[in-house]
């Protein structure tokens, strides 16, 4: 019962649609209907400015963090269940009950939730994050090469099965929420990122 619990909270935490909350906070417009319509941060960086778009992937990292600390620190769970509550995490923020299950595209959930679960996993895959955004100015190809490598990095660290599977998931989404992204690199349209 407890983690039929843990699950459910999980998911609800990880639905928090921060970026929509953040501008609306300020009195932006909806960020749904500016930019790329996404409610991650690098949308909200764009149409909202620097403070709320690094303010929404804190947001959205934390949100990701907190149900993996509890069931790490507080709850104790085995490794098997950790994966569980991360995957619920995570579906949260990509399917999220509070604004008609359209949310984002999950890596700055990913990383709160790789922040808790392997530290040293989470430190290497932001470093290929942003070794890439350095070289290509491309925050999607960035996203998306981090999400390949960190299932094998973290399986490297960790040597966790279940672990790994969750992982699997949860790069498989990344890159699969990017696909119109990619699209758009592969046709050169793509937008690049401005500091």
């Amino acid at each position: 019962m407890e983690l039929i619990i843990t699950l459910l909270l999980a998911y609800l935490i990880g639905a928090i649609p921060c970026g929509v909350v953040l501008v609306k906070l300020v009195g932006g417009e909806d960020v749904r209907k500016a930019g790329s319509g996404n409610i991650g941060a690098t949308n909200v960086y764009r149409v909202a400015g620097r403070k709320l778009g690094t303010m929404t992937f804190l947001g959205d990292a934390l949100k990701g963090a907190i149900p993996i600390a509890y069931a790490i620190y507080l709850a104790g769970m085995p490794n098997e269940q950790i994966a569980m509550v991360a995957v619920a995490t995570f579906l949260g923020h990509l399917y999220p009950v509070y604004i008609g299950f359209k949310g984002g595209k999950g890596v700055a959930t990913a990383c709160g939730i790789y922040l808790m679960i392997s530290p040293a996993t989470a430190i290497i895959g932001l470093i290929i994050f942003a070794l890439i955004i350095w070289r290509t100015r491309y925050v999607s190809l960035a996203s998306i090469c981090a999400a390949i490598f960190i299932p094998l990095i973290n399986y490297g660290i960790d040597r966790d099965p279940s672990l790994l599977l969750a992982s699997l998931f949860l790069s498989g989404m990344v890159v699969f929420r990017h696909r119109e992204n990619i699209k758009r690199l592969k046709n050169g349209t793509e937008s690049k990122f401005k500091v």
